[in-house]
């Protein structure tokens, strides 16, 4: 029951508040912060799906068709398209076609950008439902690898036949600019503050794997981009084709896999050359490889660093494994069996573990950055490939 007093207290609360009003003040209730999951985006290159995984637990979440309009493409195709198409499918797809090539997730978490290979183009998709927002056709027939821009307003596509990078408007799918590279550009990667872009080429790596023909590979390069101009600031002829990579944030420090090489290497930027050479074991399967049975000239294929840049997580493609290194000393922490060829590794958001696409077995290996064991295996879908991984809204996970 209320008191006089506490009608009193009301009332005067009621004034208060048509006061205020009257006054243009409302009061607003406090924000709820929006709940975030942290998330690994796991694209299934045969399947033309991208799995979504739980990055603390490892359980699944849904399963997203990125390719609803497939057989609209392939009524669309030119004569010429779907040569490049068969083209694919013969040599990088290994009889398949290549429906997911690379990942990448809007800042606010609910959009997903997906390269399509076979397809030539990218393609964005709402998260929650699945819907394809929009489609853009890459320059020549093939899109590769992707980075998106730190504040989310560029999307950097590797355009592998046509050797140039398209820069696409994330928002639109519209292609606002472009830059030239060397043979094959493959791996993109911004730097923390977003102000310089690298792009690494393979080379032609369905040319011959004789050394004797090695120029018949092409030129294999690292192109620094200016981002504001979009100016090509500067390209490092490497001379073999360079797999993929990262910078440290003190923009000097490169750690790169090499084809045909198992490890990887250390080089200065500033200086233009190779300070450290980290070479790592081979499988007894690897030790009877023939340069031509090297997939696409992998022998590591997968690079990625745990939150503090104090360990890498390198994927033994063709021995199996992945090896803990620790920096700045080099020194290997551990070798921990994976499923089969893993082929990416990517870091979890919270900078723990690493998680390698075991693309002959069809799951995903989660290693411990700290204590180097595989926590888990995930079944995942088939040909698993980029893996990417982002802290996004709960809301849209199912």
């Amino acid at each position: 029951m209320r008191t006089p007093r506490g009608r009193r207290l009301s009332r005067l609360g009621a004034i208060g508040a048509a006061a205020l009003v009257a006054l243009g003040v409302v009061p607003v209730a406090p924000a709820v912060a929006e709940q975030r999951r942290d998330v690994m985006f796991v694209g299934n290159n045969w399947d033309g799906t991208v799995d979504l995984l739980d990055a603390e637990h490892f359980g699944k979440y849904q399963q997203i068709n990125v390719v609803p309009d497939l057989a609209q493409r392939l009524a669309e195709m030119t004569p010429d398209e779907h040569a490049a198409m068969l083209v694919i499918r013969n040599t990088a797809g290994e009889g398949h076609d290549q429906l997911v090539d690379d990942i990448a997730v809007a800042p606010d978490g609910r959009t997903m950008y997906v390269s399509r290979p076979s397809l030539g183009d990218v393609s964005a998709f709402e998260i929650a439902t699945g819907r394809q927002v929009w489609r853009t056709e890459v320059s020549g027939y093939r899109s590769d690898h992707m980075a998106l821009s730190p504040d989310g307003s560029r999307l950097a596509v590797s355009a592998t036949t046509a050797n140039v990078v398209d820069m696409l408007d994330p928002a639109t799918g519209g292609i606002v600019a472009s830059f030239p590279t060397g043979d094959f550009p493959h791996e993109n990667r911004y730097s923390a503050d977003g102000r310089t872009l690298y792009n690494a080429t393979i080379g032609r790596v369905i040319m011959p794997d004789e050394p004797a023909l090695d120029g018949l590979k092409g030129n294999r390069w690292l192109t620094i981009v200016d981002t504001a101009s979009m100016a090509v600031t500067d390209v490092i002829d490497f001379g073999v084709g360079i797999r993929p990579f990262l910078v440290l944030p003190d923009g000097r420090t490169m750690y790169a896999q090499l084809s045909f090489h198992h490890g990887f290497i250390e080089y200065d930027l500033v200086e233009k050359r190779i300070t450290r050479t980290v070479h790592l074991p081979l499988s007894e399967a690897a030790e009877k490889l023939r340069r031509d049975e090297y997939p696409l000239d992998s022998a590591h294929h997968g690079l990625a660093s745990n939150g503090d840049n104090t360990k890498l997580c390198d994927a033994g493609t063709v021995s199996d494994y992945a090896a803990i290194i620790s920096l700045p000393g080099l020194t290997t922490d551990s070798l921990v069996p994976t499923g089969k060829k893993p082929y990416w590794a990517a870091t979890t958001p919270n900078g723990r573990y690493c998680v390698l696409s075991n693309s002959d077995s069809d799951d995903v290996s989660v290693v411990d950055f700290a204590g180097g064991g595989e926590l888990a295996r995930v079944p995942v879908g088939d040909h698993p490939q980029r893996v990417r991984g982002y802290a996004i809204p709960a809301d849209v996970l199912k």
